[in-house]
């Protein structure tokens, strides 16, 4: 009875050939191998199906009954073995698939808006999830597959995944367009500390952040009234009120009724990447959309 163990690839490849040829010697030509490492192959094989497969005539071997059975399965098993090995081809008008992000607030508005918007008009039939990033999680929901991509900083991505970077961001004031101080086009530092600020912060409860800290370095402080969890709130506050707030430029580019203004003092910016899993590295179709998101972010 044959044996999976020991029936490999390279015999049934045999198997085909001499079914194809009837001489051990032509098999071992198109095969690329001597003729007594066939005659091993062939002794192998009958091994393994129990059955001679051959029968030595004038001009060549003779296939046995039990030959002619298997040569069709054969030529199918091998056909399905090189469809396997070719690589697959992506259509993305027609791909049907899911991806997963995990993406923090900020990278939802900044990111994910826009790419939703680019993906709709070329890949229709990929529906897209959208997570909380947690980031003592995340290498964990990468590797089971719960996470196809994830949209993070340098400093919390998770060692042995995969990065590309996306874009470096800087911070910029924004307030209402009738706010009295937008007629300057310009914030002192002392008004910049006098006025009062929202900021958001992950918990929404914190009343410090970076800006903070920048401040703290001149031996400054500001007066922050409120926090909130959340940047897709944070318009709505900033034109019903004259509270300011220091954001992400990316956040501020496509918000009505209000104005940018560059921050009195120096604020250190951030990097934004996208990272994936070895799971989904070589993907065709991970590969196109991991490429289409950072065409739109750097271009």
């Amino acid at each position: 009875m044959a044996d999976l163990r020991t029936l490999d690839l390279n015999l049934l490849k045999t198997l085909d050939a001499l079914l194809d040829e009837c001489s051990v010697t032509r098999a071992a030509q198109r095969l690329a191998l001597t003729q007594p490492a066939v005659s091993g192959m062939l002794t192998r094989l009958r091994e393994c199906f129990n059955d001679p497969l051959f029968i030595r005539n004038r001009h060549g071997i003779t296939p046995t009954l039990r030959a002619l059975e298997l040569a069709a399965p054969v030529k199918q098993i091998l056909a399905e073995v090189s469809l396997l090995l070719q690589p697959k081809v992506f259509d993305a008008a027609r791909a049907q698939m899911s991806l997963r992000i995990a993406a923090t607030d900020y990278a939802l508005s900044a990111v994910v808006v826009p790419f939703i918007t680019a993906l709709r008009q070329q890949a229709p039939g990929v529906r897209v999830s959208v997570q909380p990033v947690v980031n003592e999680q995340l290498a964990a929901q990468m590797a089971q597959g719960e996470v196809d991509m994830a949209l993070v900083t340098p400093e919390t991505t998770p060692p042995d995944l995969h990065a590309h970077p996306l874009f470096e961001e800087q911070y910029v004031c924004l307030l209402r367009t009738g706010h009295p101080d937008a007629a300057s086009g310009a914030l002192s530092l002392d008004r910049f500390c006098a006025l009062d600020h929202a900021l958001v912060s992950h918990s929404g409860t914190q009343f410090r952040g970076v800006t903070d800290e920048a401040l703290a370095t001149l031996g400054r402080e500001r007066r922050v009234t409120l926090a909130v969890n959340s940047f897709l709130v944070l318009p709505e506050i900033l034109r019903s009120s004259d509270l300011i707030a220091v954001v992400p430029q990316r956040l501020a580019q496509h918000t009505h009724g209000l104005i940018q203004l560059a921050p009195p003092l120096t604020i250190v910016g951030f990097s934004k990447s996208v990272v994936w899993h070895e799971r989904s590295h070589r993907d065709p179709g991970h590969r196109w959309l991991r490429t289409l998101l950072v065409k739109m972010l750097t271009h």
